[in-house]
């Protein structure tokens, strides 16, 4: 095999993985948020939660088929493009897999369908465990995916047979510390993403003037749980800096930027990391920082790159502004989260049209928060595939050749583009068509509801078509 072949395989896992996360990183947070909806529908009696519950239930839908079309390509990767990979750790890798369908798929696929078609058809409370099942489903898939890919981060539980990697302490896998660290901060992501998205939602609403309820409901809703979540999201991401500290010196001093040992370091805030030469272009940094950020303390000795053989040193570049960017970005949802939140209480939001519009367009943030983060952690892991134990070119297909690679990577970019075109027209459409197609007027008391409609003028051919059918047939059946 060639070192092309071995390039354009990284490229199409990287492509696919990519396109694949956006979706399990909106649905994760969306099926939490639609069960707490339902929850308080039930609750309040309120309708307003109803409403946006429907809503968003079709865009879960849509994007939930989406993730699992895009995820099942994964699968066949890692046996066409990386089967020494697939051969080594099958015996642990292979178990995680299944634990994730045997608890994860199987929720999903039982209670998905109530949650799509069961409304009326099944009782309240049902209905209401059903969402939950969902919900608990979905965070089940994520937690199986880190426990797989924190083992191939920091490998643990395991001897070397032949080979092969061989279980031999599942708790030590299943429970790694790791885990621990970068599930919630996953789980975190996962939910800010989905707040964004709602909030933006919420925020064009109320700058058109239309379903202003539903739209105070998103709005509060959004980046009130997104107030809470960000500083929460910052402590985990500062304890998974410190596992890659302790764990991956050479992916941290990437991420730093840092060619050579300081004591005390500095901390680079901005820079051009050369990769030739061994050292930054442009550097701006900060005294002393550096030190307290890796190691808590005002003095301590920071390694660089240059302790590391150039063989096992990953490319700089890019953890080194993915990084930088997935930071940037949640500054900024920390920014507009604590800004709408204090305004969204005041009750003064009609007035804050500045405010509005930037979070109207904050809806990708979480997006490219979740694709920097990931591109650090494992664009820092190179040249390991399994952290220590596989490098990377020992993981790929021996047989491989870089035409059959071209055309399979050509295949799945233009399906995958098609797809996500198809899936974002669809949930625009969606969105562009509003909460309801029935606005409801009157009073909410307790349960009681005064039925009032004011037909939305987009609809009134549809549904005066719909009568003329239904009584043309009932006509003909008479007769």
């Amino acid at each position: 095999m060639d070192i092309s072949a071995l390039f354009l395989s990284r490229l199409q896992f990287a492509a696919t993985i990519s396109f694949h996360i956006i979706f399990p990183a909106f649905t994760i947070g969306l099926a939490a948020w639609l069960a707490v909806l339902e929850a308080m529908s039930l609750a309040t009696g309120n309708p307003v939660y109803r409403r946006v519950f429907d809503f968003w239930l079709k865009i879960f839908g849509v994007a939930f088929g989406m993730g699992v079309v895009s995820g099942m390509v994964m699968g066949f990767q890692l046996g066409t493009n990386w089967s020494e990979l697939s051969r080594a750790s099958g015996p642990i890798q292979g178990p995680l897999l299944a634990y994730e369908a045997f608890t994860a798929f199987a929720l999903e696929a039982a209670f998905f369908g109530v949650m799509l078609f069961g409304r009326g058809r099944v009782r309240a409370w049902f209905y209401l465990l059903a969402c939950i099942l969902v919900a608990v489903g979905t965070t089940l898939s994520a937690f199986w995916i880190l426990v797989n890919n924190s083992w191939m981060q920091h490998p643990v539980g395991f001897v070397v047979h032949n080979g092969v990697f061989v279980p031999t302490d599942w708790p030590a896998i299943i429970f790694n510390g790791v885990v621990w660290v970068r599930f919630p901060h996953m789980l975190l992501a996962a939910y800010l993403t989905t707040a964004f998205c709602v909030a933006a939602v919420g925020a064009r609403y109320l700058l058109q003037g239309r379903d202003r309820a539903e739209a105070t409901v998103m709005f509060r809703m959004g980046l009130g749980l997104a107030a809470v979540l960000v500083p929460l999201q910052i402590f985990f991401g500062h304890l998974t800096g410190d596992y890659v500290h302790d764990y991956q010196p050479a992916k941290f001093a990437a991420i730093e930027g840092r060619w050579v040992d300081e004591q005390p370091a500095a901390e680079v805030i901005f820079a051009v990391p050369d990769s030739g030469s061994g050292h930054n272009r442009f550097e701006w940094k900060v005294p002393v920082l550096g030190s307290l950020v890796g190691s808590g303390t005002l003095d301590s000795k920071e390694i660089g790159l240059s302790d590391f053989p150039r063989a096992d040193r990953p490319p700089v570049l890019i953890p080194f502004f993915t990084f930088r960017v997935m930071v940037g970005c949640g500054m900024l949802m920390l920014m507009l989260a604590w800004l709408g939140t204090y305004f969204a209480r005041r009750r003064k939001l009609s007035e804050q049209r500045w405010l509005l519009w930037p979070v109207a367009w904050s809806f990708p943030l979480g997006f490219v928060a979740v694709l920097t983060g990931w591109f650090t952690a494992e664009v820092g892991r190179q040249p390991w595939t399994v952290w220590g134990v596989m490098r990377t070119v020992s993981a790929v297909t021996p047989s491989l050749s870089t035409p059959f690679v071209t055309a399979t990577l050509t295949l799945y970019v233009v399906a995958y583009a098609f797809i996500f075109c198809f899936g974002l027209y669809y949930m625009l459409k969606i969105v562009n068509r509003g909460v309801m197609t029935d606005k409801i007027i009157g009073s909410w008391n307790g349960n009681v509801i005064a039925k009032t409609f004011v037909p939305d003028p987009r609809f009134v051919a549809q549904r005066l078509k719909a009568k003329s059918v239904l009584a043309a047939r009932n006509t003909t059946t008479r007769r």
